[in-house]
């Protein structure tokens, strides 16, 4: 590593280091490497000097993406998490920065995503003393601990590199959300010996139990209309989620972060618009990687048993005890359920295709007639993206229909903000699922008023060749606060009429393509061009505001059990 002076112990050129003579900031650094991360996402500061150093002396190993917010950076690390299932760096500087970044880390909190926050405090002699030091907060660290799984500061160069690998064990365990590491600028410039650990922790999850298999597989035997409901803990699941639903021929239900988990081109797969219908006649509910709120919002009653798969214990009876439980992850507890219904005898479910078929097809037929201009504008994006595309939404009419109008075939192929629904989180978090899925290409759909909340990271998205295209579907409103105020205020609306620039050249203003479509038709032609071109790119659709239908009838919960 460069700027160190290995200790006798190091080992070999070319082999892990063990330990050394080197400042806090390539300790962190080399922590960083040592668990195969090769970009961060960031914007340098004066606390964070020493870390930034580092990264200019390892950035053929590591890429530094630098944004021109600090917002900016943490949604590219949330979208790099999303899109990938893997761990995603950013760091921002203390204060202001950090606060900066807390809506990412709050919407990362809610779609359990892998994303670890790296910052700084003011010097570690003034911490606490409220002296007014350059970007002082109060209590930073437990901000940071109220918005994260895990949350600890270093005091000294030496307690990095276990801190760092506690920091991805907290990442790679358990339910996965984000975490933070607080770093003060002297322990960033701090020389010492620093020794690493031999092996990086052990990432230990809860053991399979067979017994609450065996009992969740009887359980289920008894069933003739069972239910499965997937959500973000099951995306790496999807083929033990498949093979178990067709064994019991059992629709899979899902909401956004959900969606992939079984391909929508499987008769079995169902957005939560037609699971709903779908509720009140289960007599059996499986949740497999999801906190199942269907339970409070669609209603339950003791007809309806649940079943239970979720490596959060705290999940479990969070809204009722289940009649079944596995603590475990998603994907050995799913086949061995599988597995354990096999062994129990033939399951002889007759076949639901044809009736989920017709029922999918009616779904598709009426949206298609009520839900315009947005799923003609959907239609159009699924003919153009490749199956393996990514499509990040946003809260925005389009978004809001994308949850249930927008095929999905892949998981983590469709992006969003969970309950959060974070208005303008979406083209950040695109940026970072870009950079993150190489070659495989990304479509942020976005609104007016969304998109002018990070519309300066054009910038970041051309300087570092993002070929990212965004769609801005522009209406000159908040669209959603409109719809409400009108219904909810006789007709009244205040504070949600918005002043745009001219998308199109906004975007070629940045260095970017600026394009525009009226129609379906002309979005499905550029989006064939521009999805093939290896630059950033931004089309801008206009939308007239009052002929667009609400999506909400499909989206809101209806309660359908007592």
């Amino acid at each position: 590593m460069h700027a160190t002076d290995p200790s006798p112990i190091a080992t070999a050129r070319g082999q892990p280091l063990r330990a050394g003579r080197m400042s806090g900031g390539d300790a962190l650094v080399e922590s960083l490497r040592r668990w195969a991360i090769d970009t961060v996402f960031g914007l340098p500061g004066v606390q964070l000097d020493d870390l930034f150093d580092a990264l200019q002396r390892q950035s053929d190993t590591v890429r530094v993406i630098h944004t021109r917010h600090e917002q900016g950076a943490a949604y590219m690390a949330l979208g790099s998490a999303l899109a990938t299932g893997n761990p995603a760096v950013f760091a921002v500087v203390p204060g202001p920065g950090v606060l900066n970044a807390t809506a990412a880390l709050a919407t990362a909190y809610a779609c359990n995503a892998r994303v670890l926050c790296l910052t700084s405090t003011i010097p570690s002699a003034l911490i606490d003393r409220e002296y007014g030091a350059l970007h002082e907060i109060r209590d930073q660290l437990g901000i940071l601990q109220r918005l994260t799984k895990w949350a600890a500061r270093a005091t000294h160069a030496g307690e990095i590199p276990a801190l760092v690998d506690e920091a991805f064990r907290q990442l790679l365990t358990g339910r996965p959300r984000p975490v933070a590491l607080e770093i003060p600028p002297d322990v960033l410039s701090q020389r010492s010996l620093v020794s690493f650990a031999a092996e990086k922790p052990a990432l230990v999850q809860p053991a399979l139990d067979p017994e609450a298999v065996t009992a969740a597989a009887r359980l289920i035997r008894e069933s003739r209309e069972p239910l499965i409901v997937v959500g973000s803990g099951a995306l790496h699941a999807n083929e033990e989620v498949r093979q178990l639903a067709h064994l019991l021929q059992a629709p899979v239900v899902s909401r956004q972060l959900g969606r992939g988990v079984l391909s929508d081109r499987d008769e079995l797969a169902m957005p939560a618009a037609i699971g709903n219908d779908l509720w009140k006649s289960a007599d059996l509910v499986i949740g497999i990687g999801t906190r199942l709120q269907q339970l409070r919002e669609w209603g339950q009653d003791a007809r309806l048993k649940v079943v239970r798969i979720d490596v959060d214990p705290a999940e479990m009876s969070r809204l009722a005890p289940p009649d079944a439980a596995i603590l475990a992850e998603a994907s050995p507890a799913t086949a061995a359920l599988t597995t354990a219904l096999k062994q129990q005898g033939e399951v002889g479910r007759p076949s639901r295709m044809e009736s989920l078929r017709a029922l999918k097809h009616r779904f598709r037929t009426e949206i298609a007639e009520t839900i315009q201009p947005q799923v003609g504008y959907l239609d159009a994006i699924r003919s153009a993206l490749p199956d393996d595309g990514v499509l990040v939404d946003e809260m925005t009419q389009v978004g809001y229909s994308a949850r249930y109008a927008f095929p999905v075939y892949q998981p983590r192929a469709f992006i969003s903000s969970g309950y959060q629904c974070t208005l303008g989180y979406g083209f950040a978090t695109a940026l970072g699922a870009q950079v993150a899925v190489g070659r495989r290409r990304v479509v942020s759909v976005t609104g007016d008023g969304g998109f002018l909340y990070n519309v300066q990271e054009l910038a970041t998205a051309v300087l570092h060749r993002i070929p990212l295209v965004t769609i801005v579907f522009s209406d000159g409103h908040f669209g959603n606060v409109r719809r409400i105020q009108q219904n909810k205020f006789q007709g009244r609306v205040f504070a949600s009429k918005l002043h745009n620039p001219d998308f199109r050249r906004l975007a070629e203003d940045f260095g970017a393509v600026g394009l525009r479509a009226q129609t379906p038709e002309e979005l499905l032609q550029l989006l064939r061009g521009t999805l093939t071109a290896d630059q950033p790119a931004l089309i801008e659709v206009p939308m007239d505001i009052d002929a667009v239908a609400s999506p909400w009838k499909y989206v809101h919960s209806r309660r359908v059990r007592p």
